[in-house]
């Protein structure tokens, strides 16, 4: 079986946590799931942020970004600048599974 080298064209992605689905397109949050309701959330913080990669997290409790990589077992975090220029970090608990989204799932997508 070969495998594809070239250029990753797929532009969504579901990055699944112990509790959530955090979907995303284009590396931009464009929704948020619920793992146990089964139900999109109108309202999440990570919404609309830039995925800007992965977190390390060491035995002593200190946060590694590790920008561009967002992979299974490490947190993956979000960005937002406000304003005024500011910039916070969302992160997410440690990545389960990365995923395809259905056609079904993309299509409930909130607008």
């Amino acid at each position: 079986m070969m495998s594809y080298t070239g250029t990753e064209r797929r532009r969504h992605r579901v990055f699944i946590t112990r509790n959530t689905e955090y979907h995303v397109r284009d590396n931009i949050c464009v929704a948020v799931r619920d793992r146990q309701a089964r139900k999109f959330r109108s309202s999440h913080i990570a919404l609309r942020l830039k995925l800007e990669g992965a977190v390390r997290i060491n035995p002593n409790g200190v946060v590694i970004p590790e920008p561009n990589s967002p992979r299974i077992g490490a947190g993956i975090y979000f960005t937002q600048r406000d304003e005024d220029g500011v910039e916070r970090q969302i992160v997410t608990s440690r990545v389960e599974r990365i995923e395809r989204p259905e056609k079904g799932d993309v299509m409930q997508y909130p607008s």
